[in-house]
């Protein structure tokens, strides 16, 4: 099989040691983000088992539970890390991946 130049630039660009930082922070937002997440919803998926009596529990005497407001919780948690995930790939991951590919096109 024969090497294309593609191949090559592709091979400079991964041993690149500011593109290796690079992926290495976005691996570690990402698993950050991601143990978050797991946390919130397994937490909330545990209170469905064992703690049913107190998301059966009225708020304000109404026919709405505790049990709404928290999974709606874990819907805006979720796309709250999702917001936090794109606004740090807008503001740093992908300007420093152009700048890096930028160099190695050069």
């Amino acid at each position: 099989m024969r090497v294309t130049t593609t191949d090559e630039a592709l091979e400079r660009l991964a041993e690149d040691p500011r593109y290796r930082r690079l992926v290495r922070r976005r691996f570690r937002l990402a698993l950050i983000l991601t143990g978050l997440m797991l946390c919130a919803y397994f937490g909330f998926i545990l209170l469905v088992a064992f703690a049913k009596p107190f998301l059966a529990r009225s708020l304000w005497g109404g026919a709405t539970s505790v049990g709404i407001p928290i999974g709606l919780g874990v819907i805006v948690f979720a796309i709250g890390l999702t917001w936090v995930y794109v606004r740090a790939a807008n503001r740093h991951f992908d300007g420093e991946v152009a700048a890096i590919v930028a160099e190695h096109e050069a």
